[in-house]
């Protein structure tokens, strides 16, 4: 189970920026190093004009509230968001629970502050007609979204052995990104794991949205985050994160103006620790792999 956060502020959004990373060699220079700019990176946004699209108003709020100066420069994936914080040549890191894993074993980067998503958990479904129960799964295909996915992936897959089974032996997985409903409606699967924001997304598109019928429900995912690389000092670590606790009651309404961050509506921002991510690492294990130093997916 996860260990207890705690809660520092209701209802905030997420800080998303990104780092440059053309290369991945070479320390940065002392004039660099103690500039005031804070290089930061997401892992989920490509471009620098969605990332203004997206995070423009945070930026310039949070600038203001921390007296911090943001760069936003695009890394393409969470490969190079990792290669970047290598290099030491991004400051901080926002990105999901499953890519934290990997970014903190490479990288020894730390959490700063999470974000806790209103209802963030993952859903087993089937249809109305559909196997009774979780053990009637056995020897079945079931959808779900992308690899490595938290919540549509992963997530589904400790349900599954929460329940005694086992996801890679008992039964066939196939990874079908946004497509999983439709797998389900044409039968070509028993049934479904996914986010449960995704099953309400569905259920609300459907005419009859009785033809579906949960099996399982997941816990409380552990939340998205924001990660300082390994070596950034302490007073800027302290900085980040006063902001957030001190000021959401700006900052939030500036980061929801990016339509990609409604997921973030009614968050929580919490403490978290690297052990309350073990249980993503259970999570990793339940899909077959124990190599937490490697993106899966890629």
């Amino acid at each position: 189970m996860m260990s207890v956060r705690g809660t520092i502020v209701g209802a905030v959004g997420m800080l998303t920026v990104t780092a440059a990373v053309a290369a991945c060699s070479g320390a940065p220079s002392e004039e660099h190093a103690q500039s005031p700019t804070l290089r930061l990176a997401v892992t989920d946004l490509q471009g620098l004009e969605e990332l203004q699209r997206e995070f423009g108003a945070f930026k310039d709020e949070f600038e203001q509230q921390s007296g911090l100066d943001v760069d936003f420069f695009a890394v393409n994936d969470r490969t190079a968001a990792a290669a970047a914080l290598q290099a030491d040549r991004v400051d901080v890191v926002f990105t999901g629970p499953a890519e934290y894993v990997v970014l903190h074993e490479r990288t020894g980067a730390e959490p700063i502050v999470a974000i806790e998503r209103d209802g963030y958990r993952s859903c087993i479904y089937t249809t109305r007609d559909g196997p009774a129960d979780l053990d009637a799964l056995r020897g079945t295909k079931i959808a779900m979204s992308d690899v490595g996915s938290t919540s549509g992936h992963l997530g589904p897959s400790q349900i599954l052995v929460d329940a005694g089974l086992d996801p890679v032996a008992d039964m066939e997985v196939l990874t079908v990104g946004d497509t999983v409903h439709q797998a389900l409606k044409r039968g070509d699967v028993a049934s479904v794991g996914i986010g449960c924001h995704d099953y309400e997304e569905f259920m609300a598109t459907e005419d009859d949205p009785a033809q579906f019928r949960m099996l399982a429900e997941g816990p409380v995912l552990p939340p998205d985050l924001l990660m300082a690389r390994e070596d950034l000092d302490e007073a800027t670590v302290e900085t980040i994160r006063t902001t957030f606790v001190d000021h959401f009651d700006t900052l939030l309404p500036a980061m929801l103006e990016g339509k990609d961050n409604a997921k973030y509506d009614n968050a929580t921002l919490v403490t978290v620790t690297d052990g309350d991510y073990d249980v993503v690492r259970s999570m990793y294990q339940a899909v077959g792999v124990n190599d937490f130093s490697e993106f899966i997916g890629s």
